[in-house]
């Protein structure tokens, strides 16, 4: 079994790096910028922002979904970047974390799930897709519960 990790497609985040503070509270989106070289993992390039490094903070639907397993919480992501792929293997911003994948079948319902750290996420990938019924995974940061990328059978 192979999979693909996508980052998140910039294009839709695009117009809040032109926003002001305002415009981005009205939307219920922050700008800050990165405090240290690791924390700040952005969801379009799979990587910990840097050290001095512009996010914008923002509520973000990862499955939007009319079950009860709808999920929102917040993410970062950072301007200029583009989405990184990763076939069959795992980005940089899962090492080192506690990791949460969540597989759904196709109708968005909660098949089966697995907590594992970052590095042990590959076993927990294809174990979850070892089950028919898993039709695409969820990786979450299980720390702060937020998503971090969604997981394709290739």
């Amino acid at each position: 079994m192979t999979y693909r990790i996508t980052g998140l497609d910039p294009d839709p985040f695009a117009p809040y790096f032109a926003m002001d503070e305002a415009g981005l509270a009205a939307h219920g989106a922050r700008r800050v910028t990165a405090t240290a070289d690791r924390g700040f993992p952005c969801r379009i390039s799979l990587e910990d922002a840097r050290q001095g490094e512009e996010l914008i903070l923002l509520h973000h639907v990862s499955h939007d979904v009319d079950t009860p397993f709808r999920s929102a919480y917040a993410i970062y992501v950072r301007e200029g970047v583009h989405p990184l792929t990763c076939d069959d293997s795992l980005p940089p911003a899962f090492a080192g974390r506690m990791m949460a994948f969540r597989g759904f079948d196709g109708a968005g319902m909660l098949a089966a799930a697995r907590l594992v750290p970052g590095e042990d996420g590959d076993g927990a990938i294809r174990d979850l897709f070892a089950d028919p019924a898993v039709a695409y995974i969820h990786a979450q940061y299980a720390t702060n519960g937020c998503f971090a990328a969604r997981i394709e059978r290739n």
